[in-house]
């Protein structure tokens, strides 16, 4: 077995994306939605593909793809359902184009059996959700994170593993959206971005690079023509994907397989299969870690949020260490693989999340070193405020728990 590397966790935003915008000095200003941000993402990094199915807030990058697809040589197909639109894209990719889709919870739902597809299959492509208030139909206009754990276990059976990233802000889902792309070519996989109604919606500054800027940091599309199409038993990543209709061979089915692709039911092969689709993701987490943190070496206490909450939970962080308490910041943008080594610290952890029953908090609560020390600060529907996560921040640094407060949840069974 391969040692799983973790790398030592760092002050400020640790991800890919820091160094790109450096090398990319030239391009425009424009104030667009988060939406319109994800759109040309997708097209920078090399989506000819959109195939899905309208649903609030997510509807408008159907919108803007419709748009910009034709415009460079792309292709856009309206679906009947979200579930022929995750089909269609694997199906694009198989062809030999990057492909996304996008939805929020309702359709993501209705994705799962085409997503275990694409996954046992080692399909790149890329999945939207615009996450809102639920369950089923909810709120639509408003925000909420219920998907946490439906983006990481996103199929029926086990034995594999997700990449799942979270933008906190338009220009962030611009070139998080690109990142996505280059890991689900490196890694052979979908990849979801767990975005929400408030990134999704809002209206911000946005810059893009030029047209004529050579973005050398997009992963470009590879053909694998010759076996092994599937590499069982091996970890490795950068294999090429494969291809369909050049005469390969290869066979695309939704059964454990053999190195060609044709079902087979054998242990032997189940566990070669497995240990592929979950290990190219556990022994490669070194290249999966993006987050963002702020004052964790000298912190008592350390609010925890992801996605749109995060900017409000920042900004009370930053105000808490103004009045004197000693408050860190940990934002998560990889959501899965789950980043343990962000809460090490011996420490409370006050967790702040856009639903009632607790999802981050409970992965906290594992990998803390204290259980115990960890709260939750639950809402939904809104974000939290400034003066709310204050107050959680200084309730539980002097008294050890977060006082009663309007529409906060605090409890986790």
């Amino acid at each position: 077995m391969a040692t799983i590397t973790r790398a030592r966790v760092a002050e400020g935003l640790v991800a890919p994306w820091v160094e790109w915008e450096r090398r990319c000095p030239k391009g425009r200003r424009l104030l667009e939605a988060g939406t319109y941000a994800l759109t040309e993402g997708a097209i920078a990094a090399g989506c000819r593909v959109f195939a899905g199915y309208p649903i609030t807030p997510a509807t408008d990058i159907a919108e803007y793809m419709s748009k910009r697809l034709p415009q460079v040589g792309g292709y856009y197909m309206q679906c009947e359902d979200e579930l022929a639109g995750m089909h269609a894209c694997a199906g694009a990719s198989l062809g030999g184009l990057k492909a996304m889709t996008a939805t929020s919870g309702p359709g993501y739902t209705l994705m799962h059996d085409a997503y275990g597809w694409a996954l046992t299959n080692e399909i790149p492509l890329v999945v939207v959700d615009a996450m809102r208030v639920g369950p089923i139909s909810g709120i639509t206009g408003a925000p909420g994170q219920g998907e946490f754990y439906v983006a990481r276990y996103c199929t029926h059976g086990g034995n594999f593993e997700t990449i799942v990233l979270s933008p906190s802000s338009v220009q962030e889902a611009f070139w998080l959206t690109i990142d996505a792309f280059n890991l689900s070519e490196r890694f052979r996989t979908p990849v979801t971005i767990l975005t929400d109604q408030v990134v999704s919606d809002m209206w911000e500054d946005l810059f893009l690079p030029d047209a004529d800027e050579h973005l050398d940091f997009v992963v470009p599309r590879k053909h694998n023509l010759m076996m092994p199409f599937y590499p069982l038993g091996g970890a490795d990543l950068d294999v090429p994907p494969n291809i369909i209709g050049r005469g390969t061979g290869v066979c695309v089915s939704a059964y454990t397989h053999t190195e060609e692709g044709y079902d087979i039911e054998e242990m032997e092969a189940q566990w070669a299969q497995t240990y592929r689709l979950v290990n190219k993701i556990r022994h490669h987490r070194d290249q999966l870690s993006r987050y963002e943190t702020i004052g964790l070496e000298d912190a008592d206490v350390v609010a925890v949020a992801y996605g749109a909450d995060a900017r409000t939970v920042k900004t009370a962080v930053l105000e808490a260490r103004r009045q004197g308490l000693r408050a860190g910041f940990v934002r998560p943008i990889t959501l899965w693989p789950f980043l343990d080594e962000l809460y090490e610290r011996d420490c409370h952890y006050v967790v702040c999340e856009l639903n009632y029953d607790g999802q981050l908090v409970r992965e906290v609560m594992r990998a803390a070193p204290d259980r115990a020390k960890v709260h939750f600060m639950g809402k939904s529907a809104e974000l939290h405020t400034v003066a709310e996560v204050v107050a959680g921040l200084q309730g539980v640094a002097r008294a050890g728990r977060i006082p009663e407060l309007p529409y906060i949840w605090t409890e986790v069974r």
